[in-house]
């Protein structure tokens, strides 16, 4: 198998390639000389802002930067190029109905496995699955919840599509949801489709529009009639997806602001809990909370706050936020010189959530770091370098 290059090492091809040096870069990009080459010589990982900061002075794209983990054809290509097809074909399915009760298990399936971050596994079916909603929508005329299947649905592609390292299919993808969430007359459904949309936003590295998204989102549900859990975990989730923005635009007012607004909400719930592909509870806000002082430049109060969440994790989470807690703990770890604490992380993110793993940008950017620095001989280090496409 052959190696990938890190974003470090894309920022260095892409520099040269545009007749810059280390010190132009650096400038234009508000970082130092020093940490600028620590990430191209993978000493330093790129972080988010960084990343966008440098995109722009390159004229690229995030996602150019951070790359693809995998080169070459593969069953994943194939794919995604079928969900593309899919997504593209959004109002002409070429698949008949399927009765509402096998529907709805089959998109209860979709949703386990994009919460158990399975990305392989629903990539195989959700093509074909798409595309069985939606004809089953159409025929069901503007039945809510028949359109609300195909929104959820579209929810799950964002997720592959995000993940993935595909930008430009995951904003075809939001537009997709937006136009389904719009047919059930639903608020819920429309604030999980900002919620994504917000996140397209978050993966440019655009941050003062992504908050803009949020906050439209949160003024239009704060005057529908939703009540209860439903309105906790849709408000909530929302808040949450406020607090990634502002703090990788280092705007510490802001975060505490969301933060505060969603620990609020947080209380008034049992636990974590899972509607219409939004995860929200006391639990998955403190892993928010956690990020938050990582992307704040807090490593010192995320590794504080890590200790009871990685000893127990909280039950009411799926693997994709569990891989996600171990993930940004390493990073924390990182940053505090923990060499050993970061791969012990990373390992726990591998156990938990391989597939997110080897794929997240970040979990790729520390284990480049370590495995850089002095422990290219470590075997279990190795073992993840592979997966990742780090290493043969």
């Amino acid at each position: 198998m052959e190696s990938t290059p890190s974003a470090g090492e894309n920022i260095a091809v892409l520099r040269k390639a545009r007749g810059l040096g280390q010190r132009a870069l650096a400038a234009s990009a508000g970082i130092s000389v020093s940490y600028l080459t620590k990430i191209e010589t993978g000493l330093r990982p790129a972080t988010p802002p960084v990343i966008a900061g440098i995109a722009k002075v390159l004229h690229v794209t995030t996602a150019r930067i951070n790359g693809q983990p995998f080169l070459g054809p593969s069953e994943q290509a194939d794919l995604l190029d079928d969900l593309r097809a899919a997504v593209r074909r959004y109002r002409l399915p070429r698949e008949g109905e399927i009765p509402p009760s096998r529907l709805i298990a089959e998109v209860r399936r979709a949703a386990d496995l994009r919460a158990g971050a399975r990305y392989l596994e629903l990539l195989r079916i959700l093509p074909e699955l798409l595309g069985k909603a939606t004809a089953s929508a159409f025929a069901a005329g503007g039945d809510a919840t028949a359109w609300g299947l195909v929104a959820n649905l579209y929810g799950c592609a964002y997720a592959l599509a995000h993940r993935l390292g595909q930008p430009d299919l995951a904003d075809m993808i939001v537009s997709r949801q937006t136009w389904a969430a719009q047919q059930t007359w639903n608020p819920q459904a429309e604030a999980a489709a900002a919620w994504n949309e917000a996140g397209t936003f978050q993966s440019a590295g655009q941050y003062e529009g992504g908050l803009a998204v949020v906050e439209r989102a949160i003024a239009q549900f704060e005057s529908s009639r939703a009540q209860g859990a439903e309105r906790a975990i849709h408000l909530g989730s929302l808040h949450l997806r406020g607090v990634v923005l502002a703090s990788r635009a280092k705007d510490a007012t802001a975060t505490q602001d969301h933060l505060r607004r969603a620990w609020a909400l947080a209380a008034t719930l049992p636990g974590d809990q899972l509607l219409n592909n939004l995860t929200f509870g006391a639990g998955n806000t403190a892993l928010y909370e956690l990020a938050s002082h990582v992307e704040l430049g807090k490593p010192d109060r995320a590794a504080e706050m890590s200790a009871p969440l990685v000893t127990a994790p909280p039950s009411g989470l799926k693997p994709n936020r569990v891989g996600r807690l171990y993930i940004d703990v390493a990073r924390a770890r990182l940053s505090l010189k923990d060499l050993a604490g970061a791969e012990e992380a990373l390992k726990a993110a591998f156990q938990v959530a391989p597939q997110l793993s080897e794929v997240h940008p970040m979990s790729r950017e520390v284990l480049r770091v370590l495995f850089v620095l002095h422990q290219r001989a470590r075997p279990e280090l190795l073992s993840m370098a592979k997966r990742a496409g780090l290493a043969v």
